[in-house]
């Protein structure tokens, strides 16, 4: 994952060039621009870091921004700079998912705070998007009896009853259920569960005996 950028945007030059400085001062990486427009055509698919933008600017507010970053489900924090009497359209920011808005002149050490804490939210939402995507990867490479036995266990039915409803042995169900253990990278049944939770993938109920001998085993 390559290092978080803090994007400015900010149609005022002064008020642009002054944040720059001030990030970088802090040993953050910034990439700014003068427009939103300018923004969004060189906005990579999945951006990483945090946006600071002006709500006022021509052309696309920092509201209309907001707005295509939901329209793009584009997750990334965002942090509003607003002027003297800008409070309704900081306000409005918010409820489109704005993370925090600062009124000019604003205090330079609160805006890193803000900042940092905005990257490090970002950086806990990307390791548990991560970790979600890899939970799901090792459900799809179980086989169709293995998830069959996991949907089972889900249910926190006891081999003996998974077997009945599969119309194959408990040893077998053991074999299975072991197997799975191994592909989803669990050590017991508590972190089998609580991986398939976190991977939020719907386990398909274990199919019925009538049904079982259709099925490979």
């Amino acid at each position: 994952m390559t290092d978080p950028v803090i994007y400015v945007i900010d149609d005022d030059d002064a008020a642009r060039e002054s944040l720059e400085f001030l990030l970088a001062s802090s040993q953050l990486r910034v990439n700014s621009f003068n427009s939103a427009t300018a923004f969004l055509a060189s906005l990579p698919p999945s951006p990483s870091g945090c946006i600071i933008t002006d709500v006022r600017m021509p052309e696309v507010s920092g509201i209309d921004l907001l707005k295509r970053l939901v329209e793009r489900e584009i997750k990334i924090p965002v942090i509003v700079i607003t002027g003297d009497g800008d409070v309704p359209l900081a306000v409005e920011a918010m409820k489109l998912g704005a993370m925090d808005f600062f009124e000019k002149p604003f205090d330079g050490d609160a805006v890193v705070t803000a900042v940092r804490k905005a990257l490090s939210g970002w950086l806990r939402d990307v390791d548990r998007e991560a970790a979600r995507v890899a939970v799901q990867e090792r459900i799809a490479a179980l086989s169709p009896r293995e998830r069959d036995v996991l949907a089972g266990l889900m249910n926190g039915y006891p081999n003996k009853t998974i077997a009945y409803d599969l119309g194959i042995s408990p040893r077998t169900v053991e074999i299975y259920r072991a197997n799975l253990m191994t592909k989803m990278n669990a050590g017991s049944l508590s972190e089998l569960v609580r991986l398939v939770l976190v991977a939020g993938t719907p386990i398909n109920a274990p199919a019925s005996p009538a049904d079982a001998s259709t099925r490979s085993r």
